[in-house]
């Protein structure tokens, strides 16, 4: 940890800041727990204990109205990571903060959906997507995936709700 001068001795430098720290020079401990050794409330991490990783990312989904839907996630991390979901920069509320949500948070992390809901006015379901997964070490946030409705076929052609067209 020290280098020794050629006297074979400690520098000064080496000595005081040696004291500081087995003194509990508040700046100097804190620098010296947060190596890894220690997490921010003073206690001894685990050995096993790692950050959040994403393992499986979303994908890109084009779902029929009135369908269900499923956005993969899949966390590692110990402890395991908390899952939230984000669409549009908003978090995303599932059956956990509200039990008639049509919307289920998974136990894997993924995002189901009972059934994609669209409208002409409201399209609450179509839009961009993330995961971001939480513990104690940090967060990791998985890449952008889009959900888009698809357009309806009638017999005479496509119509696109999402596009204005039709009755």
């Amino acid at each position: 940890m020290f280098s020794r001068a050629k006297s074979g001795f400690l520098s000064v430098f080496e000595l005081v800041f040696f004291l500081l720290v087995l003194i509990g020079c508040p700046a100097l401990t804190y620098q010296a727990r947060t190596k890894g050794r220690w997490n921010k409330g003073g206690s001894r991490l685990r050995q096993e204990d790692s950050p959040p990783r994403i393992v499986e990312h979303p994908s890109d989904l084009i779902v029929s109205k009135g369908e269900p839907a499923t956005l993969n996630c899949k966390a590692e991390g110990r402890p395991t990571p908390t899952v939230e979901w984000y669409k549009d920069a908003e978090r995303v509320e599932t059956d956990k903060d509200d039990p008639r949500s049509h919307r289920m948070l998974l136990p894997s992390g993924s995002l189901f959906f009972l059934r994609i809901v669209h409208g002409r006015r409201s399209k609450p379901d179509e839009g961009a997507y993330v995961c971001v997964a939480r513990n104690y070490l940090g967060e990791a946030v998985s890449r952008n995936a889009s959900l888009e409705v698809a357009c309806e076929s009638l017999s005479w052609g496509v119509l696109c709700l999402k596009q204005g067209l039709g009755p």
